[in-house]
């Protein structure tokens, strides 16, 4: 219990600043019944879904460490109550990792949609998919559902969410389709998505072929930005966007070609020069007039999507996404914002653990004497 109770006062040194006056502004603390302190609340939620516990294997935990002594319920209560608390320690944790959420896009509203795949625990563990929806700069959760895996309809699709008049969606190459982009397009919204060339053939003005590798390979230095106009067959009529495209770095490109490799390799496709060429380039998909945002704030807005896909990956990785929560929205969400903190603390971690001083840890500075 020592060295677990010294480790815990070296992740301590890596909260935001005021992290405890967070909680009490955030009403995560209208009720302390079971815990001593905020310090032991928050612990014992980082418990729940940092560990994959479920609820009650967490309450006996944090019994036996002398933590807290709560039911499952009471446990439960106040992760809900958490929710906009590991929300805005998230925010604050992304910024002091040098990432403003804050989209290239004054005063439009952005929002990004993603999917991720989650196993349960144990042999018979079921796995999920993980629905979800982001608001940016604030990082509001205003979309979570759970479904199986396997299934019709289960899969990731722009269909599943509502969308609002005005914004612009974020999303990877898994929602790059017509019917999906059809979708958003009729409900007033605009779609940034990363191409996907195999699902969404695209077209010149009069209905031909775009030559889309052609076009990019006109990008010949990194960092160059480019874009095109091209349509889309929607189904009852044509959808007018454009592509825009930056050509990677050589490492960058080079770590490309290799995954292309490896996934070959592994029996999921072939490597083609086609392949290869493409594997240079970050290309997206957009509806948004040119009038209203250039390439390059474009591609800037996307990179958001990206960070927080990395953050996901991370998260997966490391924090282990563990009992998937089953109770109402408002549980899930604050679950998925504590996963979000830990893989970002882990991030944060791994940054300061290569400068921290020898004895490995922040001193926390102290109070002046009077």
């Amino acid at each position: 219990m020592s060295a677990l109770n010294e480790d815990w006062q070296v992740l301590l040194g890596l909260f935001p600043v005021d992290w405890e006056g967070l909680g009490r502004r955030t009403g995560a603390v209208a009720r302390l019944r079971g815990f001593a302190s905020l310090n032991d609340l928050l612990r014992t939620l980082l418990l729940h879904v940092g560990c994959g516990w479920s609820l009650r294997e967490t309450a006996v935990q944090a019994k036996l460490a002398g933590i807290a002594d709560v039911s499952d319920v009471t446990l439960l209560n106040r992760l809900r109550q958490a929710e906009d608390w590991l929300r805005q320690l998230c925010q604050r944790l992304w910024k002091e990792n040098g990432v403003s959420l804050e989209p290239a896009l004054r005063g439009r509203p952005v929002r990004l949609v993603d999917a991720t795949v989650v196993k349960e625990p144990g042999q018979t563990g079921g796995q999920w998919r993980i629905h979800y929806s982001l608001c940016l700069p604030s990082l509001e959760c205003d979309h979570f559902d759970l479904t199986p895996v396997k299934g019709a309809q289960n899969g990731e699709r722009l269909g599943r969410f509502v969308f609002r008049r005005g914004e612009l969606v974020l999303a990877d190459a898994g929602y790059c389709h017509p019917p999906g982009i059809a979708t958003v397009i009729g409900q007033g919204a605009d779609v940034c998505v990363r191409l996907n060339r195999a699902v969404l053939p695209l077209l010149d003005e009069r209905g031909r072929e775009f030559p889309l590798l052609r076009k990019v390979k006109t990008l010949r230095r990194a960092g160059v930005a480019g874009e095109w106009p091209v349509w889309v067959d929607g189904g009852e009529k044509r959808i007018a966007g454009r592509i825009c495209g930056i050509r990677k770095s050589k490492e960058a490109a080079r770590r490309a070609q290799r995954q292309l490799i490896r996934k070959a390799q592994q029996g999921k496709g072939k490597v083609t020069p086609d392949k290869q060429a493409f594997a240079r380039y970050v290309l997206v998909f957009t509806t948004l007039p040119q009038s209203q945002a250039s390439a390059e704030q474009v591609l800037e807005c996307y990179r958001l999507r990206w960070q927080i896909e990395l953050t996901f990956k991370r998260l997966k990785s490391v924090s282990q996404l563990g009992h998937i929560p089953k109770h109402d929205d408002r549980s899930s969400r604050a679950w998925l914002y504590g996963k979000l903190f830990v893989a970002l603390l882990s991030q944060k971690l791994a940054r300061v653990g290569r400068a921290v001083s020898p004895w490995g840890y922040y001193l926390v500075p102290s109070a002046p004497p009077a």
